[in-house]
């Protein structure tokens, strides 16, 4: 498959109010950004790393459908399952490079919808979704946090079953292994005040 020329698909000079929720999170951990629709993707992983508190150790892609639903043929065939990667982890016929396209461009090849996945051991999933668009003036920021809730998962906390088992033995002191989970929050977060996973302060 060809990839799509840049600015053949969209408009260049929009702000995409972006609503970005972490699949699979219950509670939901989600943000509300306005996006630069010409933002390139690897500045829009920038932008979702310091949205979440993520540290950028790990791995990420952008794909404009969700990555692991099975692939179904078509005309006896399976289509490329196309990625957005760093230019430089790009391998595979399928991989494109996330510093040639834009937050609008990958969405318009989703119908508004893209997933970013971060860490592909612990595989953090967020599903972003076109809320609206508006057009861009002199002094619109290329990317602003609006809203959200709860602060990001703990980098290396083994994905969700992972996580919540973390917060359910730091929230329960006779769990028998509080002693070194609180050590382990401690030592990841470099505090040894309490953790609370429902806290996002917005202007930070």
């Amino acid at each position: 498959m060809d990839q799509p020329q840049a600015g053949t698909l969209v408009c260049r000079e929009s702000v995409l109010e972006v609503r970005v929720e972490l699949v699979h999170s219950k509670p939901p951990i989600w943000r509300r950004l306005e996006i630069g629709g010409s933002v390139a993707l690897h500045q829009v992983h920038q932008i979702l790393q310091a949205a979440f508190g993520w540290e950028d150790a790990h791995l990420h892609r952008f794909t404009p459908d969700y990555p692991f639903a099975p692939l179904r043929p078509v005309d006896g065939e399976y289509p490329e399952a196309l990625q957005w990667l760093p230019g430089q982890e790009c391998e595979e016929p399928e991989d494109r490079p996330e510093e040639d396209y834009t937050q609008d461009q990958l969405l318009a090849l989703g119908s508004g919808t893209a997933f970013y996945e971060y860490d592909f051991g612990d595989s953090w999933l967020h599903r972003l979704g076109l809320v609206s668009r508006r057009p861009a003036t002199a002094d619109t920021p290329p990317a602003r946090l609006i809203d959200g809730a709860r602060r990001g998962p703990l980098e290396d906390s083994g994905g969700f079953p992972g996580y919540e088992e973390t917060m359910d033995a730091l929230a329960d002191p006779s769990h028998p292994g509080h002693g070194a989970y609180s050590a382990w929050v401690a030592e990841t977060t470099g505090s040894d005040g309490p953790f609370d996973p429902a806290s996002l302060d917005i202007r930070r």
